[in-house]
């Protein structure tokens, strides 16, 4: 592995690039379960890299056995924050309507669910994880459509006219 560094560090000689080894993290990223050693010792300038679980890279959060269980906890925390935000304002009488909450769900609920979904749809096999999402997508059908929570989520996406999240995502990729 030694090899493969040095490699690198060359190459970024040769094309005038630093690395920070204060910002720089290693994750070792395996599906398998393992029984020898789990932790790896990377240098850069003479300096031990920290080891991670997890590492953000371009707004996805991948872990080392790549479940996006963390980046789909992490979508689901702030899409339900933003609805439950938006929901003081959109009450069933008075507030905003129908498509003003569409409207919202489309720019703004809608593209933090489906940001980077070429790369983790292939999670949804798992009911877990499908489940997390149509929750969020059943909490804004709830405040769109104006209904009660005893409503079918397919009834509310066909009340609310909007697809269902699991097609959207496979749309999306």
């Amino acid at each position: 592995m030694n090899l493969e560094m040095s490699k690198i560090m060359e190459w970024a000689q040769n094309n005038k690039l630093k690395f920070n080894e204060n910002e720089s993290k290693v994750m070792l990223m395996s599906r398998r379960r393992r029984t020898e050693r789990k932790d790896i010792e990377i240098f850069v300038n003479n300096k031990t890299l920290k080891q991670v679980n997890s590492i953000k890279y371009l707004g996805i959060i991948f872990d080392n056995k790549m479940t996006f269980r963390d980046h789909i906890n992490c979508t689901e925390e702030k899409c339900t924050k933003l609805i439950f935000s938006l929901s003081k304002s959109a009450k069933i009488t008075l507030g905003l309507k129908h498509a003003a909450l569409k409207t919202i769900y489309t720019g703004g609920v809608l593209p933090l669910l489906l940001y980077g979904a070429p790369v983790w749809k292939s999670v949804l096999n798992k009911h877990c994880y499908k489940a997390k999402l149509i929750r969020i997508q059943r909490l804004i059908n709830i405040t769109i459509a104006k209904a009660y929570r005893t409503v079918s989520n397919e009834a509310l996406c066909v009340i609310a006219g909007i697809k269902p999240i699991h097609i959207k995502i496979e749309e999306a990729g």
